[in-house]
């Protein structure tokens, strides 16, 4: 399936319009030199490790990019740091498999682009896979499933996609949530934050917006005047995506970082701290 201010600089990405919507961990330095002194018997262990065993010898820092807000997946707490499911499972995957990385807060939008203009090696920023998605990115396994929820204000008349014909919706850049909304061919008021489509509604120069769905109920629970009146549209799966053919080997320890992480039970630690039952 699918994605508050912040101090960080964000890249300036497509205005409003109506068009087709397109922390580092630092515990790697013993891990490295245990790498380095392994013995050929202990190379026998499982194929999985072969990867990261290799980055952390090699001394390898990953520039990571994710999103500004999309809480409860990323977004900056009351300390003002940078917390959420998908920052917390990357620090327990890094952590399991022994690389090092350097988190960019870039947003949504910006983050892909600068994947794909080589600033960046990775992104985890609550990604929908998707079959054209998949024609210039490779995805680790998912690690989420979700879907995309349609938000109005609370006092809001609106019960219907019917309703919504001749008015403008609001979504973000890049997203399924978008994508969603152009499929029902809705005039789309396009943002990089969620914060800033929020406000949108609210104000009332939108008279919707769609994001994905847990998203939008964890916002909701915060005290967001926000209601959802219809079910949750079918998505796609989250996961950690690379450009293709680049930085395998990080695909393959997030995958089995994420495996050993539901086995311990951390997984589902992680979900039960933002997610409620």
């Amino acid at each position: 399936m699918m994605k508050k201010a912040l101090a960080l600089t964000m890249a300036a990405v497509m205005a409003a319009s109506m068009t087709a919507c397109g922390g580092s961990t630092k515990e790697t330095t013993a891990a490295e030199t245990k790498a380095a002194d392994t013995t050929a018997a202990d190379t026998s262990a499982a194929d999985t490790t072969a990867a990261d065993t290799t980055a952390a010898a090699d001394g390898k820092v990953y520039k990571i990019a994710t999103d500004t807000t999309f809480a409860p997946f990323e977004f900056e707490n009351d300390k003002g740091e940078m917390v959420g499911i998908d920052l917390d499972l990357l620090k327990a995957i890094a952590e399991d498999q022994g690389f090092e990385y350097e988190l960019v807060v870039a947003g949504f939008s910006a983050a892909c682009t600068g994947m794909e203009a080589g600033e960046y090696d990775a992104v985890i920023a609550g990604m929908s896979i998707t079959d054209e998605r998949k024609e210039k990115y490779d995805f680790s396994e998912p690690y989420y499933d979700s879907g995309v929820g349609m938000a109005v204000n609370a006092d809001s008349d609106i019960a219907s996609y019917e309703d919504l014909k001749d008015k403008t919706v609001a979504a973000k850049i890049g997203t399924e949530g978008c994508s969603i909304a152009d499929q029902y061919g809705f005039t789309i008021n396009q943002f990089e934050d969620s914060s800033s489509m929020y406000q949108d509604v609210l104000a009332g120069n939108s008279v919707a917006c769609f994001e994905d769905y847990p998203v939008l109920g964890y916002e909701i629970s915060r005290g967001v005047a926000f209601k959802l009146p219809l079910p949750m549209e079918n998505g796609n799966s989250y996961g950690f995506a690379v450009m293709k053919g680049q930085n395998t080997e990080l695909v393959d320890m997030f995958n089995a970082g994420l495996k050993n992480i539901k086995d311990s039970g951390k997984y589902d630690e992680i979900l039960n701290t933002y997610i409620s039952k």
